[in-house]
């Protein structure tokens, strides 16, 4: 199978074409091969001129490899299993060749063109065999992504047009994007139109979707259908994927319902703000982190703690910013914190910055005194995930005993959820939420805390402004007062009992 991706410089530049090899960490002067589990694959470069450069991934598969293993009283074993179309038309196969011989491009690293790996560039991807049934499926997943498409359908035998069109399409991709943003469309959408995956898809796979996904999964018109078909329609799988896709690109939470998309299979209506990637606003999760960090600023903070960190979303705007000298990251949950290493590339980071990072694993509802003394905490999107009946001990382990100079607070403003089409009436933005507050609830809450703990208090609107529901998220900045009380309360006082975990069994450790 084969799949091809052509370059060309884009009007004014002053770099070759051929520097798309910098890009893929492949040399156009030399014809490259690589193992992979089911055969072997090819990189080389039909084409390699200043102004247009074309480097070609073939996939030779063999098709024996695929079964190998597998017992003859196997129950899905059948002559198919040998005799197919593996070995030539595009499928899971080759995102997963993809993924592993283009793994640096993907990523969206070049150490010697960053500013490249930067640029948007004019693309032309060329799949000559597609598994796609219908060629207009391809183009309601490709299009939304800012890719001009032009899907043919493949004839079964060109000398009998009687007998209509094979079951493969002849995909051709034109666009102006960034490569590693092509080829994670690709991953994706490659994988997701195999209705036969060569792989047993498991909760891994969450990850990898999620990853490759980032920052344009979340906002697709077909993501339900996306999401399904990459991952076999395991439905905990799925709603899995949707639900972290849908904090992640902060988009409408995803509702499964019975609308019917080409392949028969239910689909998934856009979110209001699904447009095409080159008319996309600025998400609301980037507006709310650029918010927080705007905020740690005016607060003067330099010493800061991500509390409730997830996957590290904002772990990577604070760790850009040589602002902040110690980042802490702290969340209940081992395998998301794995996740933020991963995504932050802790074990390729260089040594000043990793310096400034720790990961650890805590509960927020329980006292800590390693949390104590620093400028900042930050709880971004998190009290709307705490039991309402918890939210004292929060409270206590937070604003009392780590009591940090300031706390910067954002929650979602359920007045707003009105605005969200599809989210049915009364249905919070997210399952695991477990309130979702007015703007006079939110104010009432902060401005008790403040008063309870020495704190002032101001509120500001994140993201657009509804002028009668307010803005989507709100977000509270607490800051000591200037008192006694705060005076008096030093890290002696801070280090008795208040400060001991009153629960052995949710003690915090380091990651």
């Amino acid at each position: 199978m084969l799949l091809t991706i052509t370059a060309t410089p884009p009007p004014g530049a002053e770099w070759p074409a051929t520097d798309l090899g910098f890009l893929l960490h492949k040399n156009p002067d030399r014809v490259q091969a690589f193992d992979v589990t089911y055969g072997k694959a090819h990189v080389f470069y039909p084409a390699a001129g200043p102004q247009e450069c074309t480097a070609a991934l073939l996939l030779e598969v063999d098709p024996i490899a695929l079964v190998r293993g597998r017992g003859r009283n196997a129950p899905d074993f059948a002559l198919s299993q040998y005799v197919n179309d593996r070995p030539y038309a595009a499928s899971s196969l080759l995102a997963s060749a993809l993924g592993n011989v283009f793994r640096t491009a993907l990523r969206g690293r070049c150490d010697q063109r960053p500013d490249l790996a930067a640029t948007a560039l004019p693309l032309r991807v060329e799949v000559p065999a597609l598994i796609c049934r219908e060629p207009q499926l391809a183009v309601e997943l490709f299009e939304p992504l800012g890719w001009t498409v032009a899907a043919e359908p493949v004839a079964l035998d060109p000398a009998f047009p009687e007998w209509g069109a094979s079951r493969y399409t002849s995909l051709t991709l034109t666009g102006t994007l960034r490569l590693s943003e092509a080829l994670s469309h690709l991953f994706v959408l490659l994988a997701a139109l195999d209705g036969a995956k060569h792989y047993w898809v498991a909760s891994d796979e969450v990850d990898k979707l999620v990853r490759a996904g980032e920052g344009w999964l979340g906002a697709h018109p077909l993501r339900g259908m996306i999401a399904r078909r990459y991952l076999a329609r395991r439905q905990p799988l799925v709603r899995e994927a949707l639900a972290r896709l849908a904090e992640v690109d902060d988009v409408e939470p995803e509702v499964l319902d019975n609308a019917v998309g080409f392949d028969g299979e239910p689909v998934q209506e856009s979110a209001p703000d699904a447009v095409p990637a080159k008319e996309r606003k600025l998400s609301l999760a980037t507006a709310r982190r650029e918010a927080v960090v705007e905020t740690l600023h005016e607060a003067e903070a330099s010493r800061v703690l991500d509390l409730g960190c997830g996957e590290g979303a904002l772990l990577r705007d604070l760790l850009k910013d040589k602002a902040f000298t110690e980042v802490v990251g702290i969340d209940v949950s081992a395998r998301a914190l794995q996740i933020a290493a991963r995504k932050l590339h802790v074990d390729r980071l260089p040594d000043r910055v990793k310096a400034r990072l720790t990961l650890r694993q805590g509960a927020l509802t329980y006292t800590d005194a390693r949390l104590a003394g620093y400028d900042a905490a930050v709880l971004m999107e998190v009290i709307e995930h705490v039991d309402a009946h918890r939210l004292p001990a929060l409270e206590h382990a937070v604003f009392r005993a780590a009591h940090p100079r300031a706390v910067v607070v954002t929650t979602p403003n359920v007045e707003y959820n009105a605005r969200y089409e599809t989210l049915e009436a009364g249905r919070f933005r997210h399952s695991d939420h477990r309130f979702e507050w007015t703007r006079a609830e939110f104010r009432a809450w902060a401005e008790r805390v403040a008063a309870a703990h020495g704190y002032d208090v101001r509120f500001k609107p994140v993201g657009e402004v509804d002028p009668e529901l307010g803005p989507s998220t709100q977000l509270a900045l607490f800051t000591l007062a200037k008192s006694p009380t705060n005076e008096n309360l030093t890290n002696e006082n801070l280090t008795n009992e208040n400060l001991t975990n009153d629960n052995p069994k949710e003690a915090s450790a380091d990651v």
